[in-house]
């Protein structure tokens, strides 16, 4: 596994996503443009750092995660992969980064990833994701159920 350089100068407050398909520069300003967009009924200012250095480019999940670690403020990590940049609706992979040594008992970790580690979900449901696992109000495995309930396997906030 190659090491990937370090996430620096995010927010706590801010959704971080990570761009590992660098092969439609602008695919990549279609997401970029849909996640800086006001979101939610506030409407509320969104919040992401963007990591976009090709150093990252074809990075897995488990790259990607062991790169972002140690920012223990971070629920979820979100990924603009060669999915998101080839599908019409520009779905993101969300990533879980809570891993079963950091989980109390087995019980609890497989109830979190009862439908896997990550989930996709559209831009417009970015915002809505990052902001309740932040707080603590909803869980990753309840937005990975409503993915896995989509037809396409993805999560849309209603």
């Amino acid at each position: 596994m190659r090491a990937l350089p370090t996430v620096t100068g995010r927010d706590e407050f801010a959704a971080l996503v990570v761009r590992t398909d660098y092969h439609d520069d602008e695919a990549w300003q279609d997401v970029t443009a849909a996640l800086t967009e006001p979101w939610g009924d506030g409407p509320y200012e969104a919040h992401v750092h963007f990591v976009d250095d090709p150093a990252w480019a074809e990075a897995t999940v488990d790259e990607v995660l062991t790169a972002v670690r140690d920012d223990d403020r971070l629920a979820v990590v979100f990924l603009a992969d060669g999915t998101t940049m080839r599908s019409g609706s520009r779905p993101l992979l969300a990533v879980t980064t809570l891993t079963r040594e950091e989980c109390p008992d087995d019980e609890d970790y497989e109830q979190l990833t009862e439908f896997g580690s990550g989930f996709r979900t559209t831009p417009a449901g970015l915002h809505d994701v990052h902001a309740n696992l932040s707080i603590g109000n909803l869980g990753f495995e309840e937005y990975a159920g409503w993915a896995h309930d989509d037809p396409a396997g993805i999560y849309r906030p209603s």
